[in-house]
């Protein structure tokens, strides 16, 4: 497996946020994880991603514990991960940033102007790729913090609502690069509120809701069980994805 996660619980004070979560990811999955507001599930990704140590339970990813390592640790071995807020350096431009990205495996400017060149190229922001980051609007911060993120060359990549606060023409546009993402090669988790993201991307849901994992296995089944349903869904997200 690429990622183990065993018994992941997460306290803040006398609050339990998350309690004994377990997930498997094999290379090539592309996984979803879903719940409503204050589930469990972003306290969970950033355990995954380094950037909060659970209180008990592991993680380890190729091969290695990186329960208690830090968000670095994690780049090196070959996880990344966005922030459902992208940040970026404004005064920078497009492949500028990008190029931030690529200096993790290539350390030399020249080589890291090639990666990030492809990098931009692939992700569709090579004819912008001079202007400034502050002068994007959300969809391309989006495509940007992918882009950074792509630049280091993961194994597996995070992507933390990705999509959010995309219109919805927007939102088929960055589906097509997150599935040409994972068709390069890359193993995907992705945390989404937009149902139809998760049906048209994920091969298997992990529903949270209140700190635990309440349901999981392929999308059109999750979205069957009476439980989810309560918790999470309603009938009236039962619509048909993008395509």
């Amino acid at each position: 497996m690429l990622l183990e996660a065993r018994r992941v619980t997460r306290d803040f004070g006398a609050f339990r946020a998350l309690a004994e979560a377990d997930l498997t990811v094999a290379e090539g999955e592309m996984i979803g994880l879903i719940g409503p507001n204050g589930a469990g599930k972003s306290t969970f990704f950033n355990c995954l991603a380094g950037d909060l140590a659970p209180t008990s339970g592991s993680v380890h990813f190729a091969g290695r514990d990186v329960t208690r390592a830090a968000p670095e640790a994690h780049a090196r071995l070959g996880m990344g991960r966005t922030f459902q807020v992208p940040a970026t350096f404004e005064d920078m431009s497009v492949l500028e940033n990008v190029m931030v990205g690529a200096f993790l495996r290539h350390p030399g400017r020249r080589a890291a102007r090639e990666a990030a060149e492809a990098v931009v190229e692939r992700v569709g922001m090579a004819d912008i790729r001079h202007a400034r980051a502050r002068g994007l609007g959300t969809p391309g911060r989006k495509r940007l913090e992918i882009a950074r993120v792509l630049a280091t060359e993961p194994k597996l990549l995070l992507l933390d609502e990705a999509l959010a606060g995309l219109n919805p023409a927007e939102i088929v546009r960055a589906i097509e690069l997150v599935r040409q993402i994972h068709a390069g090669g890359i193993t995907i988790v992705i945390v989404e509120h937009i149902m139809e993201v998760i049906l048209s991307l994920a091969q298997r849901v992990i529903v949270f809701n209140q700190g635990r994992i309440i349901a999981s296995g392929k999308p059109a089944d999750v979205v069957e069980e009476p439980a989810v349903v309560e918790a999470y869904l309603g009938h009236s997200l039962k619509r048909r994805p993008p395509r």
